[in-house]
């Protein structure tokens, strides 16, 4: 009667700490105090499956019981119950304040993977990666730093995402990077996408737009002629705006200007081959290296009066050109087709007249050499 008395003071519900004294295939026997064991079944073990009821309890072991059933002759309890009661209310705490945890991926789902949270967490296939994935069995086993974004304990739902943990740590990095960077800083980046108008670069966490007239210091006409996705490239920061988050770059900007070295290239008095780029009432452009322009005045341009450049020339004739002077500081360069015509006149003269020296010489010897002979 003693006994009756004692099991009937247990409740549904109640908290109970019990020794485990023996480990079946099925169950464990708690000694919780009273003449009749408990019974705790596998299935009341965890919130996850459990495979072999000796991966989780051992005989000796302590363990903090909820009562589930409590009959005359049967005390049915649970360790799932109590550690749900501490899990729920840890989620709730961690979905309050946004906290990252690490939890193991225990299974691969239609829709998604589950992880073990101490209950069954659910990572929709949407909230794995900023990315696409396709394929998700490689997650199995693997740990993932996850944020639980919804909770409904009515309907046993644990909803986790371990792309809002990606997207805050790409937000940090992100302003990071906005609040370090300074127009004039020269940066290595990745080119992220190619449009009709540049290119955007990553520079670590915020990308930057690199205009199509910033690509190169030659005319482009398609950004994907100078560069390609995923290439890295050394820019300059044109500009910064914290408020919008813009930031204006430069490839052409950080490297070498075309004019830098050119006075070791060339020197007043050479003659080189160029392209005439543009024509204006005073005179006409000539690229004579890509980038370098010099003019060609138009009193430089023939040996004869003419009224406009373009009498004689047309954008993109080739023309040889002489340097007349050079200053590679301030970009300019003066140049001549006059001189480069007026030079070959005078070595074809020179050559005509070396000639005709040479012809003369030569009538000479052989007009001596016939009136030797008329006197023998």
């Amino acid at each position: 009667m003693d006994e009756m008395n004692q099991v009937q003071q247990l409740s549904v519900g109640d908290e109970i700490t019990g020794k485990v004294v023996k480990v079946e295939e099925k169950h464990a026997l708690v000694d919780i105090g009273y003449k009749v064991e408990g019974i705790l079944p596998i299935s009341e073990l965890s919130n996850l499956h459990v495979e072999k009821i000796t991966d989780v309890v051992s005989e000796g072991d302590e363990l903090t019981l909820q009562v589930k059933k409590a009959e005359e002759d049967e005390v049915v309890l649970s360790k799932r119950l109590v550690e749900a009661e501490e899990i729920w209310n840890t989620l709730e705490k961690q979905l309050e304040t946004g906290e990252v945890f690490e939890a193991e991926v225990k299974e691969v789902v239609k829709g998604g993977l589950v992880a073990d949270v101490g209950l069954r967490g659910f990572i929709p296939a949407s909230h794995v990666e900023t990315y696409f994935v396709e394929d998700f069995e490689d997650y199995k086993g693997k740990s993932m730093t996850l944020k639980v974004i919804e909770i409904d304990r009515e309907k046993n739902r644990v909803i986790l995402s371990h792309r809002a943990v990606e997207e805050d740590n790409q937000s940090k990095q992100k302003q990071e990077v906005l609040q370090n960077i300074n127009q004039g800083d020269v940066l290595e980046g990745v080119v992220q996408r190619i449009t009709d108008f540049g290119a955007f670069v990553d520079l670590g966490g915020i990308d930057g737009l690199v205009h199509i007239s910033q690509l190169s210091h030659e005319h482009v006409n398609k950004a994907s002629d100078v560069v390609s996705e995923g290439e890295t490239v050394k820019v300059k920061v044109l500009s910064v705006d914290r408020e919008t988050e813009r930031i204006s770059l430069s490839i052409k900007d950080a490297q070498p200007g075309p004019w830098e070295g050119v006075s070791e290239k060339l020197s007043p008095g050479d003659v080189v081959e160029g392209t005439v780029k543009r024509l204006v009432n005073f005179g006409a452009f000539v690229e004579v290296y890509p980038g370098v322009e010099g003019l060609v005045h138009i009193s430089q341009i023939a040996d004869k009066h003419i009224g406009t450049p373009s009498e004689v020339l047309e954008v993109n004739q080739q023309v040889q050109v002489k340097v007349l002077d050079i200053n590679e500081q301030d970009k300019r360069m003066s140049l001549s087709i006059r001189e480069v015509e007026n030079d070959k006149n005078k070595k074809e003269i020179e050559q005509y007249t070396k000639e005709q020296d040479q012809g003369t010489f030569s009538l000479g010897d052989v007009i001596g050499d016939q009136l030797g002979k008329l006197k023998e």
